[in-house]
């Protein structure tokens, strides 16, 4: 399959009942600044762009809000625990991202988008979600040139310091996105950065 431009990706999410059906499940929690994120998108267009007839199976739904009114951990597990009651055979994954900077000691992050630009690789910084029309749209804020050239780079925030570049390499490693997708290429950070 040929995907050209972000046009291409909301298409293909789209015309996938799966996916759509995930990206309604996490809409119906009403949550503020929510997004469907990170392997959920990448993995379908990474399928797509190798002529997979059969989806790539993820570790989790990574869905996301951006809350600072309640940073509470005890909510996220809350919002999870009812996405599996309502879909129990889905891996939820729920995050603030107005807390997470507290777990990833970091500055605060803006926004869930904000926090989707500082995701460690470009090909996995997207988000996409329904808005109040049932419009798909998609957050990408490093573009999408790198997933569909099934490129693996590492965003500018993973660059700049040594501590985040390392769980970059780390992650690379753990992934091993071309034992699943092997047209895929990875760029690696050549440390030491400090």
């Amino acid at each position: 399959m040929e995907l050209k431009n972000e046009q291409d990706i909301l298409t293909l999410i789209r015309e996938d009942d799966w996916m759509m059906y995930v990206l309604a499940a996490a809409k119906s929690l009403s949550l503020p600044d929510w997004w469907v994120c990170a392997g959920f998108i990448r993995s379908k267009i990474w399928d797509a762009l190798h002529g997979y007839s059969e989806r790539t199976p993820i570790m989790d739904i990574d869905v996301i809000y951006y809350d600072e009114a309640n940073i509470d951990e005890t909510e996220e597990k809350r919002l999870e625990q009812e996405l599996t009651n309502r879909h129990p055979h889905e891996p939820w994954s729920v995050k603030n991202e107005a807390r997470m900077h507290i777990v990833n000691d970091i500055p605060p992050y803006a926004s869930a988008v904000d926090a989707i630009s500082k995701f460690p690789e470009t090909a996995t910084a997207l988000g996409v979600k329904l808005d109040e029309h049932d419009n798909l749209i998609l957050a990408a804020p490093h573009g999408v040139e790198d997933i569909l050239n099934l490129q693996v780079r590492p965003t500018e925030y993973f660059t700049q310091v040594k501590k985040r570049a390392m769980i970059y390499e780390d992650r690379l490693v753990k992934k091993n996105w071309t034992s699943n997708w092997n047209m895929v290429s990875i760029q690696h950070i050549n440390l030491p950065l400090d």
